[in-house]
């Protein structure tokens, strides 16, 4: 069986951050690290004006990581802040050790989560073009010693051997694969068009993949662990409106790494095409704040921060204060309060997606004539027809359809509108 490697975790409080704050981060970053099946063996945390631009923590500190490191046996130190290139390969001189942080234990677990060719494309390039200016082999030993390590595995891990032109050029491949993947999964968005969109967004375990399950009555995999889903899940419900399309989505976390939210854009663009965002937020969670504000970040990187959003509020039954969702409701419209797991709330929130979608919703009646089949077949393909019925040579059609369709509909029909 192979050895667990061990690690002792380190944060920096600067002015702008609570020692609480960085503590909750520890607290996370914790549970990262369980997630890479480390063991977390103890914590440092040290308090400064501003960051030490050679270790990023102080020489003192330094000194006593190296000592807290040799009393646990640990193999590796993980920063809960990004480090750059220098400050690794200086604390990996003074403590004689490996020494990762949040953003490459997160590629870690991306890399240990992906199963599809498109996420194992998207994970490896963003390894890459994070680990290239992080080069090192000083610890090609513990590969040998405890398997591949923590932030080690992966698709990447192979490249990581070879020299920088190499993996250049694998990051252009990687690149132009990806352009490809991208093109695909647009063409396979224009066949889903017809349909209303709904994605789930949110942070990471907040029970996103549940609550599509209770929704589409689905069966999408389950399971209490951070970044359990990656690639995006569709599966979809019958309402009064016809079909709609749920999408679930890779969940978010603090400090996401740059590199993969750049790489997983082609699958969070699914919630950029969405019609409307079910944000869904563990509610029982004591710094949920924190999360929304993470969310709110990686969608307003998207662009996707004005498009039309339900709050849900999720875990309802294990929340202790009832006042806090009375609190909830005035702060938040419009807002959901559901429980994936007892089923609570569930047809509240069917029936609030069916508001949000038919407030953005035009109907209209639309004269054509009726020999016109590949233009009324444009038309099926914009909207909702609800009633469709002939008048001499022209067939009437009763139409609902979103309002940014509607402009596309009335180019189509303005020859006709012109003859009449």
């Amino acid at each position: 069986m192979k050895q667990k490697e061990k690690a002792v975790l380190v944060g920096l409080v600067l002015p702008k951050k609570s020692k609480i704050e960085e503590m909750d981060s520890l607290d996370e970053l914790a549970a990262l690290a369980e997630t890479a099946d480390v063991e977390v063996v103890d914590r440092l945390i040290q308090e400064r004006t501003s960051v030490n631009p050679a270790t990023f923590i102080g020489a003192g500190k330094v000194k006593e990581l190296e000592n807290l490191l040799a009393d646990h046996q640990a193999h590796v130190a993980i920063f809960d802040d990004e480090l750059t290139p220098a400050q690794i390969r200086n604390l990996e001189k003074a403590l004689k050790k490996k020494v990762i942080d949040r953003s490459a234990l997160i590629l870690d677990i991306f890399a240990s989560r992906a199963r599809t060719h498109e996420a194992q494309t998207q994970v490896e390039l963003a390894q890459l073009e994070y680990f290239y200016p992080r080069l090192t082999r000083q610890w090609s030993h513990l590969s040998r010693q405890y398997g591949a390590g923590v932030a080690t595995r992966g698709p990447g891990e192979t490249q990581l051997e070879t020299d920088r032109r190499l993996i250049r050029k694998r990051i252009g491949k990687l690149k132009s694969d990806l352009e490809k993947i991208e093109k695909q999964r647009a063409v396979r968005r224009k066949k889903r068009e017809t349909f209303k969109r709904v994605a789930l967004v949110g942070y990471t375990n907040v029970g996103k993949s549940s609550l599509m399950n209770v929704i589409a009555e689905a069966d999408t995999f389950v399971e209490n662990q951070l970044f359990a889903t990656l690639d995006a899940t569709i599966r979809s419900f019958e309402t009064e409106e016809g079909k709609v399309l749920l999408v679930d989505t890779v969940g978010f976390v603090r400090k996401l790494p740059h590199h993969l939210v750049a790489s997983f854009r082609s699958t969070l663009e699914e919630s950029i095409e969405a019609d409307l965002l079910l944000h869904v937020v563990d509610v029982s969670h004591p710094r949920y704040e924190d999360q929304i504000a993470a969310v709110e970040e990686v969608l307003r990187d998207l662009g996707v921060h004005d498009k039309p959003m339900i709050t849900v509020f999720n875990k309802v039954d294990a929340l202790e204060d009832r006042q806090l969702l009375r609190r909830l409701k005035r702060q938040y419209d419009p807002v959901v309060f559901t429980s994936a797991v007892k089923g609570l709330g569930v047809e509240s929130l069917r029936h609030e997606v069916l508001e949000q979608l038919s407030l953005n919703r035009n109907e209209e009646i639309i004269r054509i004539p009726a020999h016109e089949t590949r233009i009324i077949s444009q038309i099926y393909e914009l909207g909702q027809v609800l009633k469709r019925e002939y008048d001499g040579n022209d067939a009437i059609i009763h139409i609902r359809s979103h309002a940014e369709k509607t402009g596309l509909i009335q180019n189509l029909i303005a020859p006709f509108k012109k003859a009449q």
